[in-house]
């Protein structure tokens, strides 16, 4: 081993580290090996929330203060175990291929790379053009305060039930929640996209004073939460669960339970804290792949308020 690298054996492949002493977050000081022990930590479920997605890279090659690359392609130099997906860029009228892990080693070769977000598609590639994942996005404008965010997630929870839904919430990273659900392929990104509109729009009927849908920002009441239903849209991606978010403080995107949201807060849910909250709690999203619903009473929800 190198002076200036280090190796990790993750199932039975070693990946090299360079730079393992680069600090990636000036608050606590955590370096990219520490990085790279974190994922290691909760690579179940970070490999869980990636599994066989086409997934954008969010490198920070020098820490989190200096340049962001957004990585759609592959970086070169992968090895040949890496694997990837075609997707298809209308808008450009060209193709890539994107990371697709398999494997909790594809991450960790990420991070070698200088990965810090994972931004994974809300489909698999044996049905790139067909989701499986609806995203709910309760995204806070900036003098909306969180104890607001906690009562739309609240909302948004009653209605799922009523519709015999199962969400999964975690918290974004940053000051908002997410919650996704397991669909079954059967429809293309726009009609997705609609029905997480009717979705949003039946919140904002529910909550009127904490809850927008306008899509023009100028539009929008600074104090609101946006349910973000175009998070959904074909080419938009999210932080996976588990993510790191390319932040000095290291805040992760992190499963909670939903009688957690009274209380969490999500500045503490960071690379120094979550792995003790994953060996003691294992993955929260660990059993979303047993059930995919249908979105129809969402269609027909949408159908509804075109009507009207």
């Amino acid at each position: 081993m190198a002076d200036d690298a280090a190796e990790l054996t993750v199932g039975d492949r070693t990946i090299r580290i360079s730079h393992p002493d680069r600090v990636m977050f000036p608050a606590r000081g955590e370096t990219k090996l520490d990085l790279a022990h974190y994922y290691l930590a909760v690579g179940d479920g970070i490999t869980r929330a990636l599994r066989e997605r086409p997934c954008m890279l969010h490198r920070f090659p020098t820490g989190v203060s200096g340049e962001k690359v957004h990585q759609k392609r592959l970086p070169r130099g992968a090895p040949s175990w890496v694997e990837t997906v075609q997707v298809y860029f209308p808008r450009y009228k060209r193709t890539a291929d994107e990371l697709c892990v398999t494997e909790p080693a594809s991450v960790i070769w990420a991070v070698q790379m200088g990965t810090v977000e994972f931004h994974p598609w809300n489909s698999r590639r044996e049905h790139v053009e067909e989701p499986d994942e609806w995203r709910i996005d309760l995204d806070p404008m900036p003098d909306c305060p969180f104890d607001r965010v906690r009562r739309v997630a609240h909302v948004a929870h009653e209605i799922l039930d009523e519709l015999g839904i199962t969400g999964y919430p975690k918290t974004s990273g940053g000051s908002g929640l997410h919650i996704y659900v397991r669909i079954e392929p059967r429809w293309g990104f726009d009609e997705v996209r609609t029905a997480a509109l009717a979705f949003a729009r039946e919140v904002a009927r529910r909550a009127p004073d904490d809850v927008t849908t306008e899509w023009w920002r100028k539009d929008r009441d600074p104090a609101s939460v946006f349910v973000d239903y175009n998070q959904n849209a074909r080419d938009h991606t999210m932080a996976a669960a588990y993510s790191v978010r390319g932040n000095p403080e290291a805040t992760v995107s992190t499963p909670i339970a939903w009688d957690e949201i009274a209380e969490v807060d999500p500045r503490e849910l960071t690379l120094a804290t979550v792995p003790d909250r994953f060996a003691r709690l294992g993955d929260l999203h660990a059993r979303i792949d047993e059930v995919a619903h249908t979105i129809e009473p969402l269609l027909e929800w949408a159908e509804r308020d075109e009507k009207s």
